[in-house]
């Protein structure tokens, strides 16, 4: 990854109710990168997408894409 840190934070439509992700946009303009992690596993795995990877699929969550939640 980057040799940046990232700055993670979890979006404000959150309900705490234990399925959440983290993203780091931080590092998309100077990497082309945007990670995720789990909100509950800080030292956990991350995955890490291209941007125009992470707004695709943000768009196809607004469109209702995938289903009812």
């Amino acid at each position: 990854m980057a040799t940046e840190s990232p700055r993670w934070f979890k979006s404000s439509y959150s309900d705490n109710g234990g399925q959440c992700v983290e993203v780091a946009i931080n590092l998309a303009v100077a990497h082309d990168l945007v990670p995720v992690r789990d909100a509950k596993v800080s030292g956990g795995p991350v995955l890490s997408f291209t941007v125009d990877s992470f707004a695709s699929f943000v768009a196809g969550v607004k469109a209702g894409e995938f289903g009812p939640v």
